[in-house]
């Protein structure tokens, strides 16, 4: 039987986002050059995402550029076409676009929002980007640069949420999703506010879809974890002066501006958010923003990254599909693969939204069916939380010793 070999296996992907890293790069490239390495001086597999090398044309001409990908970057004059003829490929900047498509790094509140504290929201990047998706995005206007240009700021988004994710336990994210109608001042918020707090302090990473309501809940106790109870309190009666982002989303981020005013140093949770909804803008306790353009990408990341399980508060339509979305993952799942579900509200979830008995249905004698649990407050929860992965460790480390 003939079998299929490859010559030439292709070079592993490395992904340079700054300066320093390309430089860094460079000089491993030449020293194994100098010292006669095989594959010495080759950038092939580097990919260089919107970084400035015009200053740095002596060092390119050392190196063979072929198999090189460069996206959005600032190259020096006239050497473009050299690159290009040494086998190099080019991604331009992309003129028009509110934002960088090749972005290497996620997003931060105060990236999203600079300038709401003197400013219109609508005048704000998150705002501005909003508005350009809205019109250059439409299925009835969009044209090829546009889908291109939100394609690729997509795909950078994935890179940089793998790249972040690292500096945490893959099994301690554990995802929190709910309503974005839960107004700050309310118990739902509150509670939900307490969950994610607990959460945070029990080891875990908060995960949310970064948008208002439960999700800023969440992240706001990720945020404020490190802090007294008297401080979480104050933030939530300083945020509770503007309940909601309707009608002035201007008022409602301003007031979370001076949260983290008073609380610079917060501890660091993940947002999944999405330009799909612009009525929803994303939440600012939220450090670490992976933001989309494209509503069901952002969705399928967002559950595929919490694999320390899922809680869900009382939500409507969107929490619904989450929760049967999470459950046709785990449904299909290996043990290996399979994450705690987590609902909160007996009465919600059994009466008002009778999604709970569907759940059980669909879970009985699979490998979900002792990872999913219904409880009626958010401390029962987080004891779930902690016990089902408890469990699910188990039952991975008794299939992989079978």
């Amino acid at each position: 039987m003939n079998q299929l070999t490859i010559a030439h296996p292709l070079p592993r992907t490395v992904d340079i986002d700054s300066l320093e890293d390309f430089d860094r790069r460079v000089a491993i490239a030449l020293r194994a050059a100098e010292q006669g390495k095989p594959g010495g001086g080759s950038m092939a597999g580097w990919h260089v995402q919107s970084v400035d090398v015009s200053a740095r044309g002596p060092q390119l001409k050392l190196l063979k550029p072929s198999g090189a990908v460069f996206l959005g970057c600032t190259l020096p004059s006239g050497l473009e076409p050299w690159l290009r003829a040494r086998g190099a490929l080019i991604f331009p900047i992309l003129p028009g676009v509110p934002f960088d498509a090749y972005r290497g790094e996620l997003y931060s509140p105060r990236e999203l929002f600079a300038g709401v504290q003197e400013t219109p929201y609508e005048q704000v990047p998150d705002a501005q980007i909003y508005a350009w998706a809205h019109t250059s995005l439409a299925p009835s206007t969009a044209s090829l640069d546009a889908t291109l240009a939100a394609a690729l700021h997509d795909y950078s988004i994935g890179t940089a949420l793998n790249q972040a994710l690292k500096r945490w336990d893959p099994r301690k994210i554990v995802g929190i999703m709910g309503g974005h109608g839960a107004e700050r001042g309310s118990d739902v918020y509150a509670q939900t506010a307490r969950m994610g707090r607990l959460l945070a302090q029990a080891g875990f990473t908060v995960a949310t879809g970064g948008g208002p309501g439960a999700m800023e809940a969440s992240n706001l106790g990720a945020y404020l974890s490190r802090e007294d109870d008297d401080a979480a309190q104050r933030a939530l009666d300083t945020l509770a002066g503007a309940p909601s982002f309707r009608p002035s989303v201007s008022v409602w981020a301003r007031a979370a501006w001076e949260v983290l005013e008073e609380f610079p140093n917060g501890v660091r949770s993940i947002g999944i958010p999405t330009w799909f909804y612009g009525h929803e803008p994303p939440n600012l306790f939220a450090t670490d923003i992976a933001k989309y353009f494209a509503n069901s990408v952002r969705e399928a990341v967002l559950l595929d990254r919490t694999r320390g399980g899922v809680v869900f508060m009382p939500g409507a339509a969107g929490t619904v599909q989450e929760i049967f979305q999470d459950a046709c993952e785990n449904y299909y799942g290996s043990v290996a693969n399979v994450a705690p579900m987590v609902l909160v509200g007996k009465k919600y979830w059994t009466e008002q939204l009778p999604a709970w008995q569907l759940l059980q249905s669909l879970s009985r004698e699979r490998s979900m069916e002792p990872l999913v649990e219904l409880v009626d407050s958010v401390e029962d929860a987080v004891s779930a939380v902690i016990r089902l992965n408890d469990r699910a460790h188990d039952a991975e480390a008794s299939s992989q010793q079978g």
